[in-house]
């Protein structure tokens, strides 16, 4: 009787390495964040992280993104752990990515391409997989010749070169219809939108908008009494979800966003705009930070100058400070320091809430202050509604 075999039908998790560039001026604590930053994105995308490099540049290599001493130590580390994927905090140029791979003999993928992928893991409706696809496509048009790399290697070059060439025209001429018909189909989703937007009639429209993983979903579900997919996941939401809340006697539409995050391709924004309609579209923005989050502050700044780019950076902003029961004061001076813990009367007090009001500090996790946040908001919707129609006698 021969032996039974029994085969692992689990997938794989791919181990990655990250590498990044530290240039003239970087604090070592941006590269600490850029680089934490690239490994959850790895994380969100089902890998597991095993090294990092980085090199002090000037400015990224135009061949090979890195110097080559450093090119031969990553693939030194990557043949010898038997590293699947190298990841580049950076989007890299066509030739890059063809250079690098030639070397290292393993997926390359960057920051983009990274992006890119997490997004078509978590579209979910129509609009959002339309978008991504176009996404895709835009960011592989210039980088199609690395996918016939396989007939360099082919002996015999005499007329091996011609068919490569067909098939790269032939491949460019398909995507190129593609785009066209995905930029076809999103302007009719956008009509379509646009009429579902007319029809909501008078109720003020309220928009969360935030860096990444601060929060919003959880507020969503807390305001609107909905269960909207929210996760410790960078991008857990990617579809915008609208949805009535009623507060008191005032109902009112709140949208739940992407959030975003720096170094976002251009393509991927300009693709999401039109979902991002219900942010130029709202009247009042709940701009939610993660004030646990080390390097909050630049993230404030990286969604105001999303929300600039997008032209509503002008708009009625409530700012909410999220996550403070997770709050860790800076590192004190000396160990037998204790670290500081702010109640809420000192968050109210301090930097935050004296250059952000109106500003709210809460834990939509542990329901704290949660009351303030809602009376605020009312406040806000109450005041706007009865400047647009005075005569609405329903709310009296």
């Amino acid at each position: 009787m021969g032996r039974q075999k029994y085969y692992d039908t689990a997938v794989k998790q791919e181990r990655a390495v990250l590498v990044g560039v530290i240039r003239p001026g970087e604090k070592p604590e941006e590269t600490r964040e850029y680089l934490d930053e690239l490994a959850f994105l790895v994380d969100t995308a089902g890998g597991l992280v095993e090294h990092e490099f980085t090199q002090k540049m000037l400015k990224p290599d135009r061949a090979t993104f890195v110097g080559t001493g450093k090119l031969e130590e990553i693939q030194a580390y990557v043949k010898s752990e038997e590293i699947d994927m190298v990841v580049f905090d950076d989007e890299l140029s066509p030739s890059q990515l063809r250079n690098i791979e030639k070397e290292l003999q393993v997926k390359i993928l960057d920051r983009s391409n990274l992006i890119l992928d997490i997004f078509a893991g978590r579209a979910q409706t129509a609009q959002a997989k339309t978008q991504v696809e176009l996404a895709q496509l835009q960011y592989l048009l210039p980088r199609l010749t690395r996918l016939w790399t396989h007939l360099e290697r082919q002996k015999g070059g005499i007329g091996m070169r011609g068919p490569g060439e067909t098939q790269i025209e032939s491949d460019r001429r398909m995507i190129l219809e593609k785009i066209s018909l995905l930029k076809t189909r999103l302007k009719q989703i956008d009509r379509q939108n646009e009429t579902q937007r007319k029809n909501r009639g008078q109720l003020i429209r309220v928009a969360l908008v935030g860096y990444t993983n601060v929060g919003k979903s959880t507020i969503m579900n807390m305001l609107s009494k909905s269960e909207v997919f929210a996760e410790n996941k960078l991008f857990a939401t990617l579809d915008t979800t609208v949805r009535k809340v009623v507060i008191e006697n005032l109902p009112f539409l709140l949208s739940d966003t992407v959030g975003f995050i720096r170094k976002l391709p251009h393509h991927l924004v300009e693709c999401f705009k039109s979902t991002l309609d219900e942010v130029r579209e709202a009247d009042i923005l709940i701009h939610v930070v993660d004030v646990s989050h080390p390097n909050f502050e630049d993230q404030i700044n990286v969604v105001n100058e999303t929300l600039k780019d997008l032209g509503a950076r002008d708009k009625d902003t409530i700012m909410v400070f999220n996550k403070i029961d997770a709050y860790v004061s800076p590192e004190p001076d000396h160990e037998d320091e204790e670290k500081i813990v702010l109640t809420l009367d000192d968050f109210k007090k301090s930097w935050m809430g004296a250059e952000n009001a109106p500003a709210l500090f809460i834990s939509a996790l542990h329901k704290e202050n949660l009351e303030e946040f809602r009376q605020l908001l009312y406040g806000k919707v109450l005041a706007m509604h009865t400047e647009r129609y005075p005569y609405d006698k329903l709310l009296y």
